[in-house]
């Protein structure tokens, strides 16, 4: 949501946790953390809503068929992709 206006707020939060959140994601300030961290909230909360929402209404076989179309076994490995490319600037 980049454009909209911006006022200035005071919030009483975990400092500990601010300075975490911070240092994960690159963060030069609190508020561009806490923004990046609503905006992943805003994100998350409307894929759960729309997959609460897709489990309410059963496929259809057409669905089923597409499911089974391709091989998904190979999607899921063992391998800790963070520690593999720690080392390398992104």
């Amino acid at each position: 949501m980049t454009g909209m206006a911006r006022s200035k707020v005071t919030v009483t939060l975990d400092r500990a946790k601010a300075d975490a959140a911070r240092s994960l994601i690159g963060a030069s300030s609190t508020s561009e953390a806490i923004d990046v961290a609503l905006e992943r909230l805003i994100r998350a909360e409307r894929t759960r809503r729309d997959v609460e929402a897709y489990r309410r209404t059963p496929p259809t076989d057409a669905e089923i068929a597409l499911a089974d179309l391709g091989d998904a076994s190979g999607i899921h490995d063992d391998t800790d992709w963070e520690a593999l490319y720690a080392n390398e600037s992104g």
